[in-house]
């Protein structure tokens, strides 16, 4: 390879793949050892995790303190139509007025959290690395990504948390010797004959642990897989407009991308407040089977 290869290879900036690579790299505590390390944080999903949920929980409040008996705001309706609607889906599925008193604002934390999380897709894909190349904070900072549910960690996080409330009120509901009772006898009920009875009780626990795992494993993959499916997309979107303008296929591709990104972020609003929904859906079905006996 001659002096002038090196120096073009050096200058034509990354391929396709290691910008795409680059791109999904999260900002770390240090460099992660295997598929899974505890050990590690995501510390640009930390970031942006508690800054929106502070900022939501700061916006409720201000509109709370607002509240008009009188002809509301636009603000106030809308935050009022919220409430209705999470108000009427706890109440189709945690039967326990008692219960909703907590799992009502829960969801709509959940709701309200995971949408904005969700939002920071709307954001440029290269919006961050400009302003830290423009402050000569790419020195220091090489990665970043700006949308903590395309991170397995946070979404999985999430529904653990998720699976800690369900199990608290298991035991709460049905008392912890009527839950340790219910886990070796549901699904397949027990048997008089000592054996048989120890045989299904072993399996009854199986299903019952095999169910958590499930529901929490699913809950946070659903909502991961989808919403990392539409940050690649945007970059894949983003590279068509990096072919440059030097030819006809460049301008079309660019216009392509201009196109291509419009519609793409406008379906994407759809994708933002849905999977936001069904995750608060999905708590709400999950905390209102822990009310259930069987």
């Amino acid at each position: 390879m001659t002096a002038e290869t090196v120096e073009h290879a050096a200058n034509a900036g990354p391929t396709a793949g290691e910008y795409i690579g680059h791109h999904l790299t999260h900002l770390q505590t240090h460099k992660q050892v295997g598929v899974i390390d505890f050990s590690v944080l995501n510390l640009d999903s930390l970031f942006w995790s508690i800054l929106l949920g502070s900022l939501g929980l700061f916006f409720m409040w201000r509109v709370a303190r607002s509240i008009t008996s009188g002809v509301p705001g636009r603000m106030q309706a809308a935050v009022e139509i919220l409430l209705e609607m999470v108000d009427n889906q706890a109440k189709g599925i945690v039967h326990n007025a008692q219960s909703r008193k907590f799992v009502g604002p829960l969801a709509l934390t959940v709701f309200v959290w995971v949408f904005l999380l969700n939002s920071m897709d709307f954001l440029p894909v290269d919006l961050f690395h400009m302003v830290f190349g423009a402050t000569g904070l790419d020195h220091t900072i090489h990665y970043f990504r700006v949308v903590p549910t395309a991170d397995l960690s946070s979404t999985l996080g999430m529904s653990t948390a998720v699976l800690l409330v369900c199990l608290y009120y298991n035991i709460k509901i049905k008392g912890l010797g009527g839950w340790a009772h219910e886990l070796v006898c549901a699904p397949f009920g027990t048997s008089k004959n000592p054996v048989f009875a120890l045989i299904l009780g072993v399996l009854n626990l199986a299903m019952q642990l095999i169910e958590f795992t499930a529901k929490t494993v699913s809950h946070g993959m659903r909502l991961f897989g989808n919403m990392y499916a539409g940050e690649l997309v945007f970059m894949l979107i983003a590279l068509m407009g990096a072919v440059g303008f030097g030819s006809a296929t460049g301008i079309a591709l660019w216009l392509g991308h201009v196109v291509a990104g419009t519609g793409w972020a406008l379906f994407h609003i759809l994708i933002v407040a849905l999977q936001a929904f069904i995750f608060m859906m999905l708590t709400l079905v999950y905390v209102g089977q822990a009310h259930d006996h069987h």
